[in-house]
């Protein structure tokens, strides 16, 4: 990745994210995971309206509160997936963000895009 928030590969051609838009990375795959008490929840079993933290990749450049590397929470229902150079991305504009998490937000700052 560039300074220009650009995804870019020798063989093709450069990414670069317009207006409010921002590219996500999910990290590990949406499968099992464990309860903060130890028990093992299956990757079928129906949670209502859970919300998913994600890793910005690229940002546009009207994207006001967010950075590269930032960790945000979004709904994984409102999203839109794309395959760049064969990695699955999820493309998202920065209203549909409900957190920021990252080391540089102040102790004072909520990290909330109101």
């Amino acid at each position: 990745m560039t300074a220009e928030n650009s995804l870019h590969d020798d063989d093709r051609l450069p990414v670069k994210m317009l207006n409010d838009r921002i590219l996500v990375k999910l990290g590990d795959a949406e499968g099992e995971r464990r309860s903060s008490g130890g028990i093992l929840i299956p990757a079928t079993a129906q949670v209502g309206k859970r919300l998913t933290w994600a890793e910005i990749v690229a940002v546009g450049p009207n994207v006001r509160t967010i950075e590269s590397g930032d960790q945000v929470l979004f709904n994984p229902e409102d999203r839109y997936e794309v395959e760049v150079n064969g990695t699955d991305y999820i493309v998202l504009r920065e209203r549909d963000i409900h957190a920021v998490a990252a080391e540089r937000l102040d102790e004072g700052s909520t990290g909330l895009y109101l």
